[in-house]
């Protein structure tokens, strides 16, 4: 069985992005957000995305962006990914020469299949829970059977799992859900937007053992 891939969202500086690589992360995140306490600058981005060794995904997270803005990231920072947690449509999405993840925040009437049949280009689904006003990182994990009641292997696209993951119930989520990988942010901080390296080392440790 293949393993379940890790990133680690809400990366805010080089120290995080190389203790998440170091610990074993497939990739790392980059929220665009202006709400988000995890937001980075250009900047900021640009010089986390030089830090990282080889084999380490780079994704860019955007919430209802200006067009201006995402090519701005991707001529500055040069990230590999993009991850749309908004109201995009998929030609929105798919305009920017690179692969996108889609995000969508599910509540237990959401129809899967539905949802997704507008995204065919995604090259994953992220799904996180649903808060009002709130479009991620809400540190709340929703009910997994939403997902394991339904056909998710029709949706024939890899499944991120994310929203209120911690290394305590990581291998529970993994268990029910068999996702192509899992999305952290809040789940090993040390403080918002401040990453624990020891919290990183044991929620990767977890994901692996299963």
């Amino acid at each position: 069985m293949a393993r379940t891939r890790i990133k680690i969202c809400g990366i805010t500086n080089v120290a995080d992005a190389l203790a998440a690589a170091n610990a074993g992360a497939d990739a790392i995140g980059l929220v665009f957000y202006p709400k988000s306490v995890r937001h980075v600058s250009i900047e900021q981005a640009t010089e986390i995305v030089a830090s990282l060794p080889a084999f380490v995904t780079s994704v860019a997270l955007f919430v209802n962006p200006e067009k201006a803005l995402v090519e701005s990231v991707i001529a500055n920072t040069q990230v590999d990914l993009l991850q749309f947690h908004g109201d995009e449509p998929e030609d929105f999405c798919q305009q920017f020469n690179r692969p996108y993840i889609k995000a969508i925040r599910i509540q237990s009437d959401t129809s899967l299949l539905e949802v997704m049949s507008g995204y065919p280009s995604a090259q994953a689904v992220l799904f996180d829970t649903y808060v009002k006003g709130i479009p991620g990182g809400t540190g709340e994990s929703f009910n997994w059977q939403w997902l394991n009641e339904q056909a998710t292997s029709e949706l024939n696209i890899p499944i991120v799992l994310a929203g209120g993951l911690v290394a305590d119930n990581v291998q529970e989520a993994i268990n029910i859900i068999h996702p192509w990988a899992v999305d952290v942010s809040g789940g090993v901080e040390a403080s918002e937007g401040v990453k624990s390296a020891t919290k990183i080392q044991n929620f990767i440790a977890n994901s692996m053992s299963c």
